[in-house]
C-alpha cells in the first residue's frame, strides 16, 4: 500500500491544475522541459521559485499529464503532511513519476532528510522519474545530510521567474472564468495594486470575492473587494 487512506489530500494531484491553464510568461522553457519528463526514464528535476510562483500547479499538471499517458504518477506535498507520515515515501519506486512538493519544509529534519535520501535512491535505481520543488534554490537549503544535497544536485535545476503585472492579470482572468465569475477590470486592477502580489494570494482573493458576492447577494465592486481584502488580513 503506497499511502494511508487517512491522508489522501496532500497526496493526490489537483484536477484543475493543468498545463493548459498555466500562464507561463517568462517560464515557457521551464514548462517545455517539464512536459518532456514523462519521455525520459531515470530523469530528475529540481524546480525552485518563490511562494506563489506556480510550483505546485506544475507538479500537479505533470502528474495529470503522466496519468493521461497511462503512467503511474504520485504527488506528495511535504508542507501538508503530518510530521509522522514518513511512511508515505515507502513504495514510490514502483511508480513511473514521483512529484515531491515543498522540500524546503523538511530541510534540517534528520529523519525526513534520511527518508528522502533513500527514497530518491530507490526511485533512481528503478529508473523512475522524479520532480522535486523548493521555495529556495539548492545552495540556500540548509540541509543537514550532505548525501541528500549531493543527490539533489544530480539532475536538471529549473527556476521559475515571477510574472509581470500583465501576466498576473491573465492569471486572475483565467481563474475568474473558471469560477464563472465576471470580474470587472477595475476590480482586477485594484486587487493587483492593493494586495499581496503573490499568485496564491491573488487567486485566494478572487475566490473570497466570489463567496462574498454570493453570500451577501452583492455585485463585485471595488468597495466589496476592499471589504474582502480587509477581512482576509484579519
Amino acid at each position: 500500500m503506497l499511502f494511508s487512506p487517512q491522508i489522501p489530500l496532500p497526496l493526490m494531484p489537483l484536477r484543475d491544475n493543468s498545463f493548459e491553464n498555466f500562464i507561463s510568461g517568462p517560464n515557457h522553457a521551464v514548462v517545455t522541459a517539464l512536459k518532456h519528463l514523462p519521455d525520459e526514464p531515470g530523469s530528475f528535476v529540481f524546480l525552485y521559485g518563490g511562494e506563489g510562483s506556480g510550483k505546485t500547479h506544475l507538479l500537479n499538471a505533470l502528474c495529470i499529464e503522466s496519468r493521461e499517458r497511462q503512467q503511474r504518477a504520485f504527488y506528495l506535498s511535504l508542507k501538508r503532511l503530518p510530521k509522522g507520515a514518513i511512511a508515505s515515501l515507502q513504495g514510490l519506486e514502483k511508480l513511473d513519476l514521483v512529484c515531491i512538493d515543498d522540500l524546503h519544509v523538511i530541510a534540517g529534519d534528520q529523519a525526513w532528510e534520511e527518508a528522502l535520501f533513500h527514497c530518491f535512491n530507490r526511485v533512481r535505481e528503478a529508473n523512475g522519474r522524479l520532480l522535486v520543488s523548493s521555495r529556495e534554490r539548492l545552495s540556500a537549503l540548509e540541509l543537514g545530510l550532505p548525501d541528500l544535497a549531493s543527490r539533489l544536485a544530480w539532475g536538471l535545476r529549473l527556476q521559475l521567474t515571477p510574472l509581470d503585472d500583465h501576466e498576473k492579470l491573465a492569471v486572475i482572468n483565467l481563474h475568474s472564468d473558471a469560477l464563472g465569475l465576471n470580474l470587472p477590470e477595475e476590480v482586477q486592477q485594484y486587487l493587483l495594486k492593493r494586495h499581496d502580489r503573490s499568485l496564491t494570494s491573488l487567486i485566494h482573493s478572487v475566490e473570497s470575492l466570489q463567496q462574498a458576492a454570493i453570500t451577501h447577494k452583492r455585485r463585485i465592486t471595488i468597495p466589496l473587494a476592499r471589504e474582502v481584502l480587509k477581512s482576509n488580513k484579519e
